[in-house]
């Protein structure tokens, strides 16, 4: 299971902050899968988790359809945009969380 090798990496310790972090927005909920860890809430999917070489990546699911500011995205694809973190940018993260949750309470 992803999660489990998440636990395993040299990045643990920022899996775990950013899954805390994560975690505290209301309504959250966490789901282990076997190749990756999302969260969702009630109205639908928010974003996946998971340990990289360099850090972490927040996979947004409903990326396409987010404003980036911060300039902080990556991909191209249809939906998902990517948020890579060596260290844990709560701001930025949360900016990107927020439009997540609006975006599923608009569907």
């Amino acid at each position: 299971m992803q999660y489990d090798k998440d636990l395993e990496s040299d990045h643990r310790e920022l899996f775990l902050r950013a899954r805390k972090f994560l975690l505290s927005f209301d309504g959250i909920i966490e789901t282990k899968k076997t190749k990756i860890t999302t969260y969702s809430n009630e109205k639908g999917g928010i974003c996946h988790m998971r340990t990289m070489p360099y850090g972490i990546d927040f996979g947004f699911l409903k990326g396409a359809k987010m404003k980036d500011d911060l300039g902080l995205l990556t991909g191209k694809g249809k939906s998902i945009r990517v948020l890579p973190q060596k260290e844990l940018n709560k701001k930025a993260v949360e900016y990107y969380i927020k439009q997540s949750i609006e975006l599923n309470s608009n569907k």
